[in-house]
Formats: C-alpha cells, sequence, structure tokens
C-alpha cells in the first residue's frame, strides 16, 4: 500500500484527503504545517507528498524546495494543493519548487485521485 503524506494547516481540508485517499486505498500520514512535515521525513519516507501552500511556519513551496534539496528526500514525489491558480504560482510550483503537479482547490477526488495516479507512475523514484 502507498503511503501519502498530506501537509495543511485546515484540518477539515486534512480529514476530507485522508478519507478520499483511503478509499482509493492510501495509507496516509498527516502534518499540519511545514515544519513537521520536515519533522516526520526524518523518520518515515512517503511514496508522495501533497502540500498546501499556505501553511504557518514555512509554506508549501519553501518545504518542498527543502526536500527536493536533500539527497535523501529528493526523488519524493510532490503534488502542490492551493487556492492559488494563477499562471505565476503554477510556475513558482514547477520551477522553484520543482512539484512534479500542481492542483487547485476545492478537492476534485477524480482529478485529485487520477494526478495521484500519473505522480507515482511517471516520477522515478527509486524503492526506499
Amino acid at each position: 500500500m502507498k503511503r501519502i503524506l498530506i501537509a495543511d494547516d485546515e484540518p477539515d481540508i486534512i480529514y476530507v484527503l485522508s478519507k478520499i485517499l483511503k478509499k482509493h486505498n492510501f495509507e496516509t500520514i498527516e502534518a499540519c504545517n511545514g515544519m513537521e512535515v520536515l519533522e516526520i521525513l526524518k523518520k518515515e519516507k512517503p511514496d508522495l507528498i501533497i502540500l498546501d501552500v499556505m501553511m504557518p511556519h514555512i509554506d508549501g513551496w519553501r518545504v518542498a524546495r527543502i526536500i527536493r534539496e536533500n539527497p535523501e528526500t529528493k526523488d519524493i514525489p510532490i503534488i502542490i494543493l492551493t487556492v492559488r491558480d494563477g499562471i505565476e504560482d503554477q510556475e513558482k510550483s514547477f520551477s522553484y519548487s520543482r512539484a512534479n503537479a500542481h492542483i487547485t482547490k476545492p478537492i476534485i477526488e477524480e482529478k485529485l485521485i487520477a494526478t495521484i495516479l500519473w505522480v507515482l507512475r511517471t516520477s522515478k523514484r527509486p524503492n526506499f
């Protein structure tokens, strides 16, 4: 079973994402801010990370950048999930954060699952 780390500062979003992912046979790990994500990654290596952009302490774009700069976590696929849908926001997700995908809220279950499956299938992540 693939494990997905969900990071969002809104408990309702984490709840909905967890429910959707579990329905599709994914295991979830939950974090409420960027610092917690980085702490979890010291112990766990999820198969994929879903990051909200607007979180306290460190925003999701910066967290993704830190993940990419770490040799131990650089290959973990990342999906940015945010309300920010401008071209410049998408550009930042890909060029600055080097995310594998950028999807916008509100969450559409079919789009989320299709994006996750595509990212998992196309990422070149070695097995841990």
